[in-house]
């Protein structure tokens, strides 16, 4: 209960700089709401002709807009978590009697929860210009966790550019390919209309089981595979991360 308080304390921290800085979340949404009105107004009837009749573009390009708010607002994490690397704010705390992981899940809750913030005000906007699903609640919960579990191995994956980086900016620039990622998936248009070499690659990288399970459960259809292949690779990477990020962590401190 102690350490829980104590992380409890250290993510108030975190959670007041965002609240001080509104505009974090504001940089995070505006890109892609931005992706999104793009795509539905510019580029979305000429896609919408390789879809099956009848397909609400909207809901069929929200998954992947929605990745790529989480791949934003995790770059910030990544530079949280430097800042006070730099600012030796992590060695400070540990010449208190605190939990030596306090620090570090603090960054991650926070984290989690800005990211949600974003997620919601995407979301909102999709509804105005037209997202509707035919979702039920044990649809949505499992819409909400895979997002969560993304946003977790992102979060973890974004602290280790944030204990490792020599500069800002190379601590937040970490994100740019994981914002590029979704575009080379079922995101935006089915893989089979891709050429065979960029078709293989979309099909087989990450981002194209969770997109198609998102889709999948918004859309009220059978999940079937993608989900467990997208469960294996996001607790995958969230282990493989976390190990990483607490080692690198205890080096730093």
């Amino acid at each position: 209960m102690t350490a829980l308080s104590e992380m409890l304390v250290l993510t108030g921290r975190s959670m007041k700089h965002i609240l001080r800085s509104p505009d974090t979340i504001i940089t995070v949404c505006i890109m892609p709401i931005a992706m999104m009105l793009m795509f539905v107004y510019i580029f979305g009837g000429a896609i919408k002709s390789a879809l099956p009749a009848g397909t609400n573009y909207v809901t069929y390009q929200l998954p992947g807009i929605l990745l790529i708010t989480v791949a934003s607002g995790v770059a910030y994490t990544a530079l949280r978590v430097f800042t006070d690397r730099q600012k030796g704010i992590f060695s400070r705390l540990h010449t208190m009697p605190i939990s030596r992981g306090a620090a570090l899940w603090a960054h991650v809750i926070t984290s989690i929860v800005s990211n949600l913030v974003s997620v919601l005000v995407v979301i909102a906007v999709a509804l105005l210009i037209g997202f509707r699903s035919s979702a039920g609640p044990l649809a949505w919960l499992g819409i909400i966790g895979m997002v969560l579990l993304f946003t977790l191995a992102m979060t973890w994956l974004a602290v280790i550019p944030g204990l490792t980086a020599k500069s800002a900016e190379t601590a937040g620039a970490f994100s740019y390919p994981l914002i590029f990622l979704p575009f080379l998936s079922s995101a935006f248009a089915p893989t089979d209309t891709m050429p065979w070499a960029v078709r293989v690659f979309a099909e087989y990288q990450p981002v194209t089981p969770i997109v198609n399970s998102i889709r999948a459960l918004l859309t009220n259809q059978p999940v079937g595979s993608n989900l467990w292949v997208a469960l294996a690779w996001l607790i995958g990477i969230s282990i493989v991360t976390f190990c990483i990020a607490v080692r690198l962590y205890r080096k730093a401190v």
